[in-house]
């Protein structure tokens, strides 16, 4: 009985956050097409859910499939609930599964302090050194290099180096995008733009109450 309790919370939570108007979808790159009423629309709802939702049914998606934690982890990052920090962290280096590990960038850039840099620097340096893994690199450098940009720091400067880990995952196969790394942190920086402004609707960040305080 008590797994059919659970299922029928994590169904119940799946159709309340994460399939209304294909969220799970959404909250990414595909927010970079969105323009005028649908976008103003969507950012309203999407910041509504973040403020609604509670830490522990935001657990409850983390333990899910790629599509409740890549949209959990967007409701994090518009709440600002940094005490999800490590288990984030804890995701984005396991990369169970696809989809979710640019999600995990956004929400620690997003929190954007020195403390979110730790779990970026070890996702690199476990998969950097793997070309033949073409996961979350790309976003994990975007972020880490909008953090140094923020923090005035230089994390990223080894990575980047000449013939560093960088430049080995990009020349390594399978094939990859050459884009460079500013670009990189160009688009992770417009994805927290867009939590930024879902979080203008979220009643937790309008209300100054803090992750912590709930």
């Amino acid at each position: 009985m008590r797994h059919t309790d659970e299922e029928d919370e994590r169904l119940r939570l799946i159709r309340r956050y994460v399939t209304p108007d294909r969220r799970y979808l959404k909250v990414g790159g595909v927010l970079l097409g969105m323009s005028g009423c649908d976008r103003a629309k969507f950012m309203k709802k999407l910041g509504k859910a973040a403020g609604e939702i509670s830490p522990r049914e935001l657990g409850v998606l983390l333990d899910g499939g790629w599509r409740e934690r890549k949209t959990a982890a967007w409701l994090i990052a518009v709440a600002g609930r940094t005490e999800f920090r490590e288990r984030l962290g804890e995701l984005l280096l396991a990369s169970e599964g696809p989809y979710a590990g640019q999600a995990y960038c956004v929400a620690l850039a997003t929190f954007g302090t020195s403390a979110d840099i730790d779990p970026l620097v070890a996702y690199l340096d476990c998969y950097l050194p793997r070309p033949d893994l073409y996961y979350d690199q790309q976003a994990a450098l975007g972020a880490l290099l909008l953090l140094d940009a923020k923090l005035g720091a230089d994390h990223a400067a080894r990575f980047l180096a000449s013939n560093g880990l960088w430049q080995q995952w990009i020349d390594g196969p399978p094939s990859k995008d050459r884009d460079t790394p500013d670009s990189y942190r160009e688009f992770i920086d417009q994805l927290c733009a867009f939590a930024d402004e879902a979080a203008k609707h979220c009643s937790a960040r309008r209300l100054g109450v803090t992750a912590t305080d709930r």
